[in-house]
């Protein structure tokens, strides 16, 4: 008969995993960032979401993790979205994402579909010719992805028919100016961070720059797994499902599948690998988690304290929402477009928090879902106050408001 567990449980078991039930100290900085990547989409989001669970966080302190020690490394990953995760786990945020069918491929990167029909040219094939001159254009280079997509695609041109260079040079559906071959290298430069051929580097300003792997990463060590190896991207694949439900089991292959950016019935390869490490919990539906973890998940405790956490924030990116939210408040939570942060007070979601910088000032907007005791005001405040200093503002102006 499958184990069971209460809401409660799986909140605290899971806060725990994100290390959202206390903060961790600087030193274990690589631990926060490691649990299951922390996604920095809008930019800059991913410094609130670490200090949400890391102490002592500061821009200066990430910057010199990324770009001194280069023991974090920004990379597009699960979803095709930009996530910092430890250099040292290089192979788990991008092997062990990668989808390595043509079908996979192309649902990994939607809206490319059209475009690699009208060429007549399989994806995979396209895919293949850009790693092959990639070096060649950004080597000893830092280019931004429209650079990079205008250079290439002009490489890319010389080895097409008459036929398929007309529709590679024409207009293409996704930005004004653009070539359809400079956006379908767009695409392709998503797949291509998992095949560890480039990574972002440190932005300049508002513009974001890519550069070779192997050259912003020194390190044999990191740099050498061989991603077209089976038995390496078995291993790959096996611990980024491990850190999945660690974070957040009990869950489903499907659940997993949409937290990669694949569909469902693509999953099996990675849920194979472990079938012999994970134990059934049953939730009204069959969910699954690794055995390891059930005896932890009986004896988690919601925590106390509060949180703001950024739009995107790993922990609201688990699939089954109604499990740390009630649906009347989805809408608020994640949108179409634009998601604001979430708050956390004592472990549970209780409204949503947007914020603006303007010139020095912080203007920051808190809504709650209900009223909140003062105490809770007050702890809010502190925190809205400290993410005005982790985005170097002179000061917070904060309106509270509830639903």
């Amino acid at each position: 008969m499958a184990d069971s567990a209460t809401n409660d449980e799986i909140i605290a078991f899971r806060l725990r995993a994100h290390h959202l039930d206390e903060r961790l100290s600087y030193n274990s900085l690589l631990d926060a960032a490691g649990a299951c990547g922390i996604q920095n989409s809008p930019p800059g989001s991913a410094l609130t979401a670490l200090h949400a669970r890391v102490e002592d966080m500061s821009a200066t302190a990430l910057d010199s993790a990324v770009e001194e020690e280069k023991s974090l490394l920004q990379s597009w990953c699960m979803r095709g979205a930009p996530h910092f995760f430890p250099a040292a786990d290089l192979p788990v945020f991008t092997t062990g994402v990668e989808p390595t069918s043509e079908k996979a491929m192309r649902h990994f990167v939607l809206g490319v579909e059209q475009s690699v029909d009208s060429l007549g040219i399989p994806l995979s094939q396209i895919l293949d010719r850009v790693e092959q001159e990639i070096a060649g254009v950004l080597r000893r280079r830092r280019m931004t992805i429209t650079e990079l997509g205008e250079e290439l695609a002009d490489v890319l041109a010389n080895s097409l028919t008459t036929k398929q260079r007309s529709t590679w040079e024409s207009q293409g559906p996704y930005a004004r100016g653009q070539s359809l071959g400079a956006g379908v290298i767009h695409f392709c430069i998503r797949l291509l961070t998992l095949r560890q051929i480039l990574c972002f580097a440190p932005r300049e300003g508002n513009t974001a720059q890519f550069v070779l792997l192997d050259e912003w990463i020194d390190d044999p060590s990191i740099t050498s797994s061989t991603a077209s190896d089976e038995s390496e991207r078995d291993r790959a694949r096996s611990e980024l499902l491990r850190r999945y439900l660690h974070c957040y089991g009990p869950s489903t292959r499907a659940d997993f599948a949409a937290w990669i950016g694949i569909r469902s019935t693509e999953a099996k390869p990675w849920w194979d690998l472990i079938a012999g490490e994970i134990t059934e919990i049953d939730r009204g539906r069959r969910t699954w988690m690794l055995a390891e973890d059930v005896d932890q998940l009986h004896r988690a405790q919601l925590p106390h304290g509060v949180r703001l956490l950024p739009p995107h924030d790993p922990y609201t990116q688990m699939r089954d929402r109604e499990t740390i939210a009630s649906e009347d408040f989805h809408r608020e939570i994640w949108k179409t477009v634009g998601d604001p942060g979430a708050l956390l007070v004592d472990g549970r979601v209780a409204g949503t928090w947007r914020a603006r910088k303007r010139n020095r000032r912080l203007s920051m907007t808190i809504a709650t879902f209900g009223t909140v005791p003062k105490s809770v005001k007050s702890a809010l405040t502190a925190e809205a106050e400290a993410i005005g200093a982790l985005r170097e503002a002179d000061g917070v102006d904060i309106e509270f408001t509830s639903d």
